[in-house]
């Protein structure tokens, strides 16, 4: 009885404490990258600097393996968000302000 106690304590502190963070998704996250190999995506870095969750999240709804989803619905083409971070990535540096990568070497790790 008290180890089901304990598990229901920390499953309800576990789903309070998702609750409270307030939905803004993990601070780190790897997005699938194909043949290329995944990409590393700072999520709280963007957040931090383009303070507009709709700026990306106009493509795909705040949930874990949207993208995967999306594509898989026909909703989303593939490389599309790619393409989506080359561009913001290129304006940005174009702007003389400080940038993500641009190179497919770059983002993609194997």
């Amino acid at each position: 009885m008290f180890k089901k106690t304990i598990i229901v304590g920390f499953s309800v502190l576990a789903f309070a404490g998702a609750a409270f963070a307030g939905g803004n998704g993990q601070a780190t996250m790897k997005l699938k990258g194909g043949s290329m190999g995944d990409v590393p995506f700072p999520h709280k870095a963007h957040q931090d600097s383009l303070k507009n969750c709709d700026l990306c999240h106009k493509m795909f709804p705040k949930e874990a393996g949207a993208i995967e989803k999306a594509i898989a619905d026909g909703k989303l083409k593939k490389k599309e968000v790619m393409k989506a971070c080359e561009t913001c990535h290129k304006e940005t540096k174009a702007k003389g302000a400080a940038a993500g990568p641009t190179s497919c070497r770059d983002c993609h790790k194997k």
